[in-house]
């Protein structure tokens, strides 16, 4: 039978810190990534479909990895644990990956550039799965307590928050002249400085994050003759996963509320230029920016910190149904507070929208290791690594179909970008009107689907003794 690793209540601060700084390396990667591809367009021609492509492509791809990767890293016999070698390996291999992959020329024509960044973005997206799945399910191990897995995720996720904070200077600086003469130039460079540091950040998981061998496990062998099981197994895990009434709930949550949000991030600029300085993107100066960078902030000495004491005080159900309530405020005082020529105004409305997507993944995550507590106990396997490649599977595709939702959208409301605002006044309302009351929609169906949530402290603590006699 597989056993667990956490065998621990109390993890130090060390640990938590050490955890905290792969997650702003798993944050910061996409975050700035996703700032970087508006050049692809706008200053290196790409079309439409190329765009598209590149977009949708790494995704279908992750259905493939994430799981296969999860049940390596779950069956993995090594002196040094199931995970921190992949972390190692995946970190590396993104990090210089996320280099190449931006050493575009205009020279080399729009082709070119084309099949050389879709190539190497799937070496990124590799690394990236190599390094995520087995870093996240060391989160879910490192502690068996209820509380003190929302102490890791929490800290984790206040580390990892400051890649919002710092990913929307990037608009200013790529496209200040002062900076660099070109926005393709610009993230040439960028590059190479945003992967050294983050490519060290998602090394210090692997060096001081604590595991025990896994030499002497009874896991599924990895080998080629038994590739054929392997994957019949992975299916297998799949489907017992899904089983688990919980896990469904938490994965349909996080896919509405971060599905729903994604859909109307992507609107953002055009809503504070349009609606708020009509239409004129020089007059809008910093305030596209400041809206991320404002609203992690909140997030990370505001959201987390509540949504801890939260946790702890009324218990991870209640505190995600009440975060998500706070939200629901937040949308609607952003519906009133964007008045054209005064930006400033929706910052009072930022710590409350704030609290849907910034609490999310701390309660979250927290919850998906309490299910995995379930899991073993019904079929003797502890499974973290297709659990975590499951729960973050169900993000990546409402990533993806975001982006698909965000074009419908601003198709829907007939807005066009090239148009003065007066001469689209109700395409702009339009747009502010589901940028605040989309991500509404999504969040009350989240609530929906979570107010039967079963698993209370009790309920875990009860599943934790069953363990620990099972195990004996």
């Amino acid at each position: 039978m597989q056993t667990s690793n956490a065998i621990v209540n109390s993890v130090s601060i060390g640990q938590k810190i050490a955890f905290g700084f792969g997650m702003l390396a798993n944050q910061m990667f996409p975050a700035i990534l996703g700032i970087f591809m508006v050049v692809l367009i706008e200053d290196l021609g790409f079309s439409g479909w190329m765009w598209s492509l590149i977009f949708l492509f790494p995704r279908i791809f992750d259905t493939i990895t994430d799981p296969i990767m999860g049940f390596i890293s779950d069956n993995t016999k090594s002196k040094w644990g199931r995970r921190r070698q992949y972390v190692f390996i995946g970190g590396l291999l993104m990090g210089l990956a996320y280099i190449f992959m931006w050493q575009l020329y205009k020279t080399d024509g729009v082709e070119y550039n084309f099949w050389y960044f879709f190539l190497w973005s799937l070496v990124f997206y590799l690394g990236l799965t190599i390094f995520s799945v087995p870093y996240v399910a060391m989160g879910y191990e490192m502690s068996d307590d209820f509380h003190e897995r929302t102490n890791i995720m929490a800290i984790a996720q206040w580390i990892g928050q400051w890649a919002w904070v710092i990913a929307p200077l990037f608009w200013i600086i790529m496209y200040d002249q002062d900076w660099f003469p070109s926005a393709d130039v610009a993230v040439r460079e960028l590059a190479i400085w945003v992967a050294i540091p983050c490519t060290l950040f998602a090394l210090v998981p692997a060096f001081f994050i604590k595991s025990k061998s896994t030499l002497n496990e009874d896991y599924e062998p990895l080998n080629l003759a038994n590739v054929g099981n392997s994957l019949k197994k992975i299916f297998e895990s799949f489907i017992e996963a899904f089983k688990i009434k919980e896990f469904r709930k938490l994965c349909g949550a996080t896919f509405l509320i971060f599905n729903a949000f994604n859909t109307v991030a992507a609107l953002t600029f055009f809503v504070i230029v349009y609606k708020l300085f009509n239409g004129d993107a020089g007059a809008s100066g910093i305030w596209v920016s400041m809206f991320g960078c404002l609203g992690a902030l909140g997030t990370t000495f505001i959201v987390i910190p509540a949504v801890a004491w939260m946790s702890k005080r009324f218990g991870k159900k209640k505190a995600f149904m009440l975060a998500q309530t706070i939200s629901l405020v937040g949308y609607i005082m952003l519906y009133f507070l964007f008045i054209p020529g005064k930006p400033s105004l929706y910052i009072i409305a930022l710590p409350f929208f704030s609290f849907g997507i910034g609490s999310l993944f701390t309660i979250m995550m927290s919850m998906t290791a309490d299910v995995i507590d379930i899991d073993e106990l019904n079929t003797g396997k502890r499974r973290e690594g297709i659990f975590g490649a499951i729960y973050w599977w169900m993000v990546k595709v409402g990533f993806a179909i975001a982006g698909a939702l965000s074009g419908t959208i601003i198709t829907f409301v007939g807005f066009n970008p090239d148009l003065a605002t007066l001469d689209q006044q109700a395409a702009v309302d339009g747009l502010h009107a589901f940028f605040c009351f989309f991500p509404m929609g999504g969040t009350i169906l989240a609530m929906f689907i979570m107010r039967n949530y079963s698993i209370t402290e009790d309920k875990a603590q009860e599943t934790k003794a069953a363990l620990t006699e099972k195990r004996k």
